[in-house]
């Protein structure tokens, strides 16, 4: 009879990371041992990944716990103001329109791409299992986020060709998928492993690039736009669903934040003068892209918004996340022309703009009325 023990010894890759193979897991004295805190690193662990517990990375668990309190599904929103909006030939002018579609055409194929990085490239090299959890958390997330742009492109009985094909037929979203690409090729390539400078660095980088240029500045002009719409009592279905993915997102940018901060302190050997300046290109073109997606989605001022706006709002965004992860920030006395958007951020306990529902959604089992 084929027993445990013939399948954990015989097969340890199946069960560890790349970089702990069975002669360090396995050592004489050493089979079977209990995991202790101390044995957990975020890469590179040499510790049993099926063991949740003992906690070391607690602040992972707590983003996890969160983010399965705040879950929702799209077809709770109901598209129909929108439906109607959409199909009145004098709801929407037609830049308004243009953003709208431009919109979805980013984002229809933005969170499969952060999906594919999560579960093809970054959770295969993360060795701690309180970081996975929260990973496994989030790639559902994404999957729910694509759901919610097909609902609204099918509500609205848009195109669906011409708008889960924008990502190769429209320049400016083109170049911000071309961007992140390489990215997710180098962690989704069989033959990557961390245990290096190098191929640490390679996951640092990747992990900054998708928590801080992706998830926390290529989908902040998308958001502002649909979010200005719904301020002006437009598309509020589209705009209510947009405002529990910007929630969503926050927390998966500041998530990855964390991963990256806690990747330093327990390799500060990675954090050099050369690679720090190697990340304040990657942001500097960053800015750049989804500064001219900004031009593109509105060439002419709409809803009281103009491109040259955005120039600024992501540079703020730019040093928030240079900041956040001890980069210098890059654009001296950058100031935020949005305020209401950290509004949006901040969800806890307010009632949406559009009077529908109470905001803080959260699962029956974690739902406090006060």
């Amino acid at each position: 009879m084929l027993k445990f023990e013939d399948v954990a010894l015989g097969s340890a890759s199946a069960f560890l990371p790349a970089t702990a193979g069975a002669e360090s897991r396995f050592a004489a004295g050493n089979a079977f041992r209990r995991v202790t805190a101390e044995d957990k690193r975020v890469i590179n662990s040499k510790a049993d990944l099926n063991q949740l517990v003992p906690f070391k990375y607690k602040w992972a668990w707590e983003k996890y716990l969160a983010a399965c309190a705040n879950h929702w599904m799209p077809q709770e929103i109901n598209m129909s103001r929108d439906i109607a909006l959409w199909k009145d030939p004098q709801g929407l002018s037609e830049d308004e329109r243009r953003l709208v579609k431009r919109n979805l055409g980013f984002f229809v194929t933005a969170d499969s791409l952060a999906a594919n990085n999560i579960v093809l490239g970054t959770y295969r090299h993360i060795t701690a299992p309180e970081c996975r959890q929260y990973l496994l958390r989030q790639a559902f997330e994404e999957a729910i986020h694509t759901h919610a742009y097909q609902y609204i492109v099918e509500s609205l009985d848009l195109d669906e060709a011409e708008i889960f094909n924008a990502y190769h037929e429209v320049a400016s979203i083109r170049d911000k998928d071309e961007f992140l690409v390489p990215f997710i090729d180098a962690l989704t390539d069989p033959s990557f492993t961390t245990g290096t400078p190098a191929s640490d660095q390679k996951l640092l980088k990747s992990l900054i690039v998708f928590s801080c240029l992706m998830e926390g500045l290529f989908f902040y002009v998308g958001f502002v736009q649909i979010l200005a719409l719904g301020r002006q009592n437009k598309m509020t279905g589209a705009a209510e669903q947009y405002m529990y993915i910007l929630r969503d997102e926050s927390m998966h940018c500041n998530f990855g934040i964390d991963l990256v901060n806690q990747i330093k302190l327990e390799n500060p050997q990675l954090w050099t003068p050369a690679f720090r300046e190697e990340l304040h290109e990657l942001f500097r073109r960053a800015v750049d892209l989804e500064y001219r997606y900004a031009e593109d989605t509105m060439p002419r001022g709409v809803l009281g918004l103009n491109a040259p706006m955005f120039k600024e709002y992501l540079r703020f965004i730019a040093n928030r996340r240079c900041q956040q992860i001890g980069l210098e920030q890059l654009f001296a006395g950058a100031q935020n022309p949005f305020p209401w958007m950290s509004e949006m951020i901040d969800l806890k306990k307010e009632r949406n703009f559009f009077e529908t529902r109470v905001i803080e959604y959260q699962t029956g089992g974690a739902l406090s009325w006060e």
